[in-house]
């Protein structure tokens, strides 16, 4: 054998050998550690919440709504289809105030005067929502003792 092709012969086992070592190597590599599960128990968290629905119980949309000035709990709301409705609880609770009152549904704005929170103005029909049909209303009604009469 001629002394060039042994010493490649033997640079070339040595480099083999060396390969063989270093993928012997990661095969041992222990895999990452899974991740922790979390301190707290989401299942055992969550389990005291419950669902509830916010607003009013009745269909229909809102197109105005206010509050009352200095009481951060009171608002009324106008729906369109619906009345006007109260809240005295942040909106936790909404009730209908206007049933048995208006002689139509839809109301398009409601508002509370700023010299008096008692007053109510409910201003009634809409605004034609998708351009093709409207609601009209038959006026503007007022309550002076917080929606209970109009």
């Amino acid at each position: 054998m001629k002394p060039v092709l042994s010493s490649c012969l033997i640079i070339a086992i040595c480099l083999f050998s060396g390969l063989a070592e270093v993928h012997a190597q990661k095969k041992q590599v222990k895999p990452a550690p899974q991740a922790e599960k979390p301190a707290i128990d989401l299942e055992s968290y969550f389990k005291p919440v419950f669902w509830r629905n916010l607003g009013h119980s009745r269909g229909g949309r809102s197109v105005s709504a206010t509050g009352v000035k200095g009481n951060p709990l009171v608002y009324y709301m106008g729906i369109t289809g619906g009345g006007v409705w109260k809240t005295e609880d942040a909106g936790q609770s909404w009730k209908n105030i206007s049933d048995g009152y208006f002689k139509t549904g839809s109301v398009g704005a409601v508002a509370v005067a700023p010299s008096d929170p008692n007053v109510v103005y409910a201003g009634m029909g809409e605004h034609a929502p998708r351009g093709v049909m409207t609601s009209y209303g038959d006026g503007v009604y007022r309550s002076t003792d917080a929606g209970k009469t109009w």
